[in-house]
């Protein structure tokens, strides 16, 4: 009897192995087509003399760089979800007057979102990426507004500061972070910038951030709190602030609590972003006369970085990632 339950326990756990895939080729492929592949979008200064910005693409070791939207004005991308990417794009309009397009990673059959023109700003989505937080043009309104996928307009969001920019849901959508400034303008003596937080309808506002004090050593126009943004597994704000002489990315608890550096490179770090499962970091990676900008790729875990770009274009900044294809 014991001989038989043994036999019988070897093939129930010799076909649960083989169903669950064991270390068999089948088994990694299975696992391999689960996992993402992420494509890294950038903006480029294409043509100085025309004032021609173009959005371009690359996969995470630097190779396949290609330019995805191939127009003659100004095409800057801010923000994608999954395998969507967004792009604002001054093209049949005026010199600078964006809006609100959605393409993928291969620039392929780009249609506009919205009507609403936009201010050179951040984004950010909520409900699976079905709503928007964007800024319009100042020329439009001051506030912020949330739109739907088709560009209408769900709510404004009044944040009670003479300037808003940049901002970035957070806590499951039902709170704002953004960078505030206390004056209309930094040419404005007097102007202080934070990361502020504040609820939906407009209460609750509350600075997060606290620029030193003691620190004289930013120019007038450099950010003191630039745009936040979330990383996704472990719930902290980032930003990029120019402290002691450089720039560097900075992190911020949701509370407030806590304020730290993220980063000790010599290279100056501005514009960011995080990959959908916190793994990695993108940003933006400059010398200090800030006559050359590439892109850089940091393991989040090891801390290794990596320059992607070369030298072919003076100006490549502003990352953020897409998904090459969706795993749903």
């Amino acid at each position: 009897m014991i001989k038989y339950v043994l036999e019988a326990c070897l093939i129930l756990f010799l076909s649960t192995l083989i169903s669950c895939g064991g270390n068999n080729k089948s088994g990694e492929e299975t696992n391999k087509v689960n996992e993402p592949e992420y494509a890294i979008a950038y903006n480029v200064l294409y043509n100085d003399t025309t004032d021609n910005y173009e959005v371009f693409t690359m996969n995470l070791d630097g190779s396949e760089q290609q330019n995805i939207t191939n127009l003659s004005g100004v095409e800057w991308t801010y923000y994608s979800f999954k395998d969507k990417l967004y792009f604002i794009s001054d093209k049949d309009t005026c010199h600078r007057c964006f809006f609100l397009y959605e393409t993928n990673f291969k620039g392929e059959n780009p249609k506009k979102i919205s009507n609403l023109q936009l201010a050179d700003s951040w984004m950010s989505s909520r409900k699976n990426g079905r709503e928007f937080i964007v800024k319009p043009s100042p020329k439009i309104d001051s506030a912020f507004h949330i739109i739907d996928i088709n560009g209408q307009l769900i709510q404004r969001l009044e944040t009670g500061l003479p300037s808003s920019a940049d901002p970035l849901f957070v806590n499951d959508g039902k709170q704002v972070a953004f960078r505030g400034g206390t004056k209309k303008s930094k040419r404005i003596e007097g102007y202080k910038e934070e990361i502020y937080l504040i609820n939906l309808d407009g209460s609750g506002l509350k600075k997060l951030t606290n620029y030193p004090e003691s620190d004289t050593t930013a120019p007038w126009y450099a950010y003191k709190a630039g745009p936040p943004h979330l990383h996704p597994t472990e719930h902290f704000i980032s930003y990029a602030s120019y402290q002691n002489g450089k720039y560097s990315l900075y992190g911020i608890s949701l509370d407030g609590k806590k304020q730290w550096k993220l980063t000790d490179n010599a290279l100056w770090e501005v514009y960011h972003e995080w990959s959908p499962d916190g793994n990695w970091l993108v940003t933006d990676l400059s010398n200090s006369e800030q006559t050359q900008f590439d892109i850089g790729l940091l393991n989040w875990k090891t801390k290794e970085l990596k320059i992607l770009t070369d030298t072919s274009f003076q100006y490549q900044q502003s990352p953020n990632f897409v998904i090459k294809m969706t795993t749903e």
